[in-house]
């Protein structure tokens, strides 16, 4: 297992000033996890459910991982946990930590951040590979999904009984995530789930990850995709991973004989997967660029967001979103236009509001005229 001489700790900022806290371990080509829900840096070292993963990835790689907005030892008072910030975290922990070309792995709910980077950035990822993933929400699917009563009663619980040493009401979820777990594991992700974010966080972090929705991104992911799916498990129905990669033009599908949301050492799967994973790597043509060349990249892109962003703090997205209330587009049409979800741009426009100290969309469309943020209405727009 990992220990702690073989991580470095380090933290970067994200654009809205969030701390994110990031490690890295081995030596090879980089590869990048993105974050997911669950996470705390310190506490998976030794991890007897997660360990053996970042000790196989980390003896042939330079592994990345960080912990998301609002869970370990990133920070928990964040007011915005939406995919479009978490992305942004990503992009952050890139720069901060120097890597060139890489692969980058989504696992569960690090697969809609993944898929969005990807498609943000497809010369720098060279593979992409989701383990476990969706491209939608658990509210995004219809009738083959729960009922919004069920999601919202295990929101309560979460709500209420997360924190205590009690785990009655984060067996619920561990019994999805593991149902094959011993009892060690049982206990430790039990135990994982109480330090790694607060009661309110979790049932944040797991309202955004219900109501996620980037399929209409993955047909425009260019680079090699391999999408593995356990066929039995609980937490992201089979049928959505076998969906993800149907959507994703010439992604290779491999199925896991496994009933486990997150795949243990013992089962046969885990060795499955290592040989489907490095055979994916090692089979694609190495276009690695220098860290200085991405980095600079990165830099600039971010150096042009800031040119636009206004003075009261107002991300780039935000201004975005801001510019399209000017032209008079309703949250249904802002969501269309920029490939987010209906409730990710009321939560922009609360926070323009908040942030500009406007009351309403006519005051914040003065606000704008007001900054220099109005852009000229193209021929042919309405």
């Amino acid at each position: 297992m990992l220990t702690e001489l073989d991580q470095h700790l380090q933290f970067t900022t994200a654009p809205d000033g969030v701390s994110i806290c990031f490690a890295t371990s081995g030596k090879g080509p980089p590869l990048v996890k993105a974050g997911n829900w669950l996470s705390h840096l310190e506490f998976d070292l030794g991890s007897p459910v997660w360990g053996h993963m970042w000790d196989e990835l980390s003896s042939d790689h330079f592994l990345v991982r960080y912990d998301q907005r609002g869970c370990g030892l990133s920070d928990w008072d964040v007011h915005d946990l939406s995919i479009e910030a978490r992305v942004n975290d990503l992009e952050s922990v890139v720069a901060a930590a120097g890597v060139g070309r890489f692969a980058l792995l989504g696992i569960s709910q690090g697969g809609p951040v993944a898929i969005e980077y990807t498609v943000r950035h497809p010369d720098v990822v060279s593979h992409l590979v989701l383990l476990g993933a969706s491209a939608r929400g658990r509210l995004k699917r219809g009738g083959s999904g729960p009922s919004p009563q069920e999601v919202e009663a295990v929101l309560t619980l979460m709500r209420e009984g997360w924190g205590r040493d009690n785990p009655a009401y984060r067996q619920i979820y561990t019994s999805k995530f593991i149902p094959e777990g011993t009892a060690e594991q049982v206990d430790w992700y039990n135990e994982l789930q109480r330090v790694s974010a607060s009661p309110e966080n979790a049932a944040r972090l797991a309202d955004e990850s219900n109501n996620v929705d980037v399929q209409d991104l993955l047909a425009q992911i260019t680079v090699p995709t391999l999408v593995l799916h356990a066929r039995n498990e609980q937490m992201v129905p089979f049928e959505e991973g076998r969906r993800l990669a149907a959507m994703i033009p010439k992604a290779k599908f491999v199925p896991l004989e496994s009933m486990n949301h997150f795949l243990l050492e013992t089962e046969p799967a885990w060795p499955v997967f290592l040989s489907e994973f490095r055979t994916f790597l090692a089979t694609q043509p190495d276009r690695s660029a220098s860290s200085e060349d991405v980095a600079a990249a990165i830099e600039l892109e971010r150096s042009d967001l800031r040119q636009h962003t206004a003075p009261d703090g107002l991300t780039h997205r935000e201004v975005e979103v801001l510019q399209l209330i000017c032209r008079g587009k309703t949250d249904r049409e802002i969501a269309e236009e920029l490939f987010i979800s209906f409730r990710t741009v009321g939560n922009h426009v609360r926070s323009i509001l908040n942030k500009t100290g406007t009351a309403n969309r006519t005051e914040a469309t003065n606000y704008a005229n007001q900054h220099g943020l109005v852009t000229p209405i193209s021929e042919g727009e309405s």
